[in-house]
């Protein structure tokens, strides 16, 4: 497949499933009795509403181009809530965070299951599952591959998107959860204010020279939802 093709697909994948994510925040919030992105108009689809020109476009492309079309990743702009709508600010909190990376594993797990249906061989199945994260598209050899491929592609965004988002460091969903855990001691709001003031540092610090984490739970979350090829 043509790389400019892949690089496409890519972005539109990555675009969708950065709404999908962030729409899943405003939905629990409204569950919970925070109508705020309701009235922002953040509970749609319409991709303008969500997209950050860096965060949508210009990382995830450099990223592509950067890693030779292995990679790719992003953001779309933080659907807003407002605790005090939220009975319970903290545990709300943390259910808003942990909707969004649901959301990716769930969308995942469907692509998965979708991709075992396909009428393609075993063994070029388990071929393309191991290709995905490197961006080898010389496996493909059918437009049934092809679509397997992009199949897979979806559940290894979604499940990257996911594991990153759920790194305990603001602005991270993980960082929500965190705090939603941590007990109202002096030390637990030593180590949330800490978290807040330096979470940017912290992110680019992990971007660059901590991914490496995090690699083998998105391998096994991947392979798991793409489905090992005995089970196939």
């Amino acid at each position: 497949m043509d790389s400019i093709v892949i690089l496409v697909f890519q972005l539109v994948v990555l675009i969708f499933s950065v709404m999908i994510h962030e729409i899943s925040h405003g939905y629990i919030a409204e569950y919970l009795g925070d109508p705020t992105a309701r009235l922002a108009g953040r509970l749609t689809l319409n991709p303008l509403k969500h997209l950050d020109f860096f965060g949508s476009f210009l990382l995830p492309v450099s990223l592509f181009f950067l890693s030779g079309g292995s990679f790719v990743f992003g953001w779309a702009k933080p659907v807003p809530y407002n605790p005090v709508y939220l009975k319970n600010p903290k545990s709300g909190a943390g259910k808003i965070a942990c909707a969004g990376p649901a959301s990716n594993f769930l969308f995942a797990l469907a692509f998965g299951i979708f991709g075992r249906f396909l009428p393609v061989g075993i063994s070029a199945k388990a071929n393309i599952i191991a290709a995905v994260p490197f961006g080898n598209t010389s496996v493909i050899h059918s437009p049934l591959e092809a679509l397997f491929y992009m199949f897979m592609l979806i559940v290894f965004i979604n499940i990257l998107l996911g594991i990153f988002n759920l790194v305990p460091v603001p602005p991270l969903d993980g960082s929500k959860v965190l705090f939603a855990l941590l007990p109202s001691t002096e030390s637990g709001l030593r180590l949330m204010s800490f978290l807040e003031r330096y979470g940017i540092v912290l992110i680019l610090i992990f971007i660059f020279f901590g991914f490496r984490l995090i690699t083998p739970l998105v391998d096994f979350l991947y392979f798991a939802a793409a489905g090992h090829p005995a089970g196939f």
